[in-house]
């Protein structure tokens, strides 16, 4: 009786944590794991396993990279960005982080959006950024960040920035997990999919403007 006892006991904490651990980046098991590009990666639910070379052929050029000098490519909304994951950082492989330079344009907006693996600490390189998220209780907390400035954005709840100088913005932005994942509100709901009547019911919607909305947020077309 104890010792099934003890068994439904393994299996509540199981089910009450085992989501929060296989969503979160394992620990490493060595010092870093530079990957080797002669083997194709594993993927699993979550992440990419990149298997590693031997630690003795690595170089310091494995954990520089060069590639956010510039800008990415400007989106209708104003925004560019270039994410680094350990695709094109090999340093980072394994460390549970990724990184990413996002400019916006003056006036130019980063959508509602979040990440459901990893928090996000944005440090404003230069430019005033109207920032700021939203936590489960539909509280907002937002204020212009000045260049030199820090806000975190915790796991899972929606955030958005948007560029309120008179200047263009650069925003540097690290995330504690190699794979954060990235869900856009407004393609998400228009450009997934989601029934139709559903939608015009939960946002008071017709036909015809259910549609405009589909078809500016289709995948296919938006960045």
């Amino acid at each position: 009786m104890v010792e099934k006892s003890w068994v439904l006991i393994v299996l509540v904490v199981f089910i009450m944590h085992g989501d929060e651990s296989l969503a979160s980046d394992p620990d490493p098991i060595q010092d870093f794991c530079i990957p080797n590009p002669k083997f194709g990666a594993i993927k699993t639910a979550h992440l990419s396993i990149l298997p590693c070379k031997n630690s003795s052929e690595a170089t310091t050029d494995d954990f520089v990279f060069t590639g956010l000098k510039s800008s990415g490519n400007f989106t209708d909304t104003g925004l560019a960005t270039f994410p680094v994951n350990p695709t094109i950082f090999p340093g980072i492989n394994t460390l549970g982080i990724s990184f990413v330079r996002a400019d916006l344009k003056v006036g130019g907006i980063n959508p509602p959006h979040f990440h459901p693996r990893a928090t996000e600490i944005a440090y404003v390189v230069q430019g005033s950024v109207y920032s700021g998220f939203v936590d489960s209780n539909n509280r907002v907390f937002s204020r212009v960040i000045e260049q030199g400035e820090v806000m975190v954005f915790p796991k899972g709840l929606l955030h958005f920035q948007m560029n309120v100088g008179e200047k263009p913005a650069t925003i540097f932005a690290c995330l504690n997990s190699q794979n954060p994942g990235l869900q856009k509100i407004p393609s998400a709901i228009f450009g997934s999919g989601i029934n139709e009547e559903l939608l015009e019911k939960a946002f008071g919607l017709n036909h015809k403007q259910i549609g405009t909305m589909r078809r500016r947020f289709d995948p296919k077309t938006v960045n």
